[in-house]
């Protein structure tokens, strides 16, 4: 037998093997759902959240896309009495899904980044399971994660922004929401009242207070004032606090007194 020859044989073998093991490949269909701890879906009202999926063992990525949908069914989710098969995501709630060609049961890892449209309050939640071809994951609500955190966006004083010299009272303001964007107002469903909102300030690396933030008469704007008198560059850290549920989000600006 020629060299040639035999390199044919081989190419053909491996081909064979190839179809052989595409031709076992079953779709294995998965839908993922991130729900926001405390509250709704992560959908495309904040972004989406960026899901990833991945052989556990060997990090090979099997599929990968952004949730859509809408926050889902806000009775449902939040105020229904929960039996064992109570499924929280109908009225559109926000999924992400795929469909896997596995030819051997994996173990595969799911990763939720987001939400995406609020990158500065953005959290990370994974799982992993067994996955075996054709045996699809998508009763019920699918493949479920839970985000903990808050959304914090500081809407004031702007990033870098350089004042006055001289002593005087900066004004502080954030816009807080659970991590599906639902809003917070005292008494509502998520009460402004539980939650601790608060900026720590610093300045030139060192820690000089801290003003609580006071719902502002609005949706989840809250806002303070602090107080100055030295020259140097401030650094504003604003988070948002649940004691109840560990929940826990922030986000930072800084802002310039020059001196006299």
């Amino acid at each position: 037998m020629t060299k040639s020859v035999l390199n044919i044989l081989i190419v053909a073998l491996l081909a064979s093997v190839g179809l052989s093991a595409s031709a076992l490949a079953e779709p294995t269909d998965i839908t993922v759902r991130v729900i926001s701890r405390d509250a709704k879906f992560i959908g495309t009202s904040m972004g989406g959240v960026r899901v990833t999926l991945r052989d556990a063992g060997t990090g090979e990525l099997l599929g990968q896309g952004v949730t859509s949908g809408s926050t889902g069914d806000t009775e449902r989710i939040m105020m229904e009495p929960r039996a064992r098969d109570t499924v929280l995501s109908r009225g559109g709630a926000a999924k992400f899904s795929t469909t896997l060609d596995l030819d051997r049961p994996r173990r595969i890892e799911v990763t939720a980044d987001g939400p995406l449209a609020q990158p500065q309050s953005a959290s990370r939640v994974s799982a992993v399971q067994w996955v075996v071809p054709g045996k699809h994951l998508t009763g019920g609500d699918g493949w479920l994660l839970e985000m903990p955190g808050f959304v914090v966006d500081v809407l004031a004083p702007p990033a870098h922004v350089e004042f006055q010299g001289g002593p005087q009272r900066v004004e502080l303001a954030a816009n807080v929401t659970m991590m599906c964007g639902c809003p917070i107002e005292p008494d509502g469903l998520w009460d402004a009242n539980r939650y601790e909102v608060k900026a720590l300030i610093g300045l030139e690396g060192q820690d000089v207070g801290e003003v609580e933030l006071a719902y502002a008469g609005s949706p989840s704007q809250f806002s303070g004032q602090v107080s100055v008198d030295k020259p140097g560059v401030y650094d504003v850290t604003i988070y948002a606090y649940d004691a109840d549920t560990g929940n826990t989000g922030l986000d930072r600006t800084t802002f310039i007194i020059p001196a006299e």
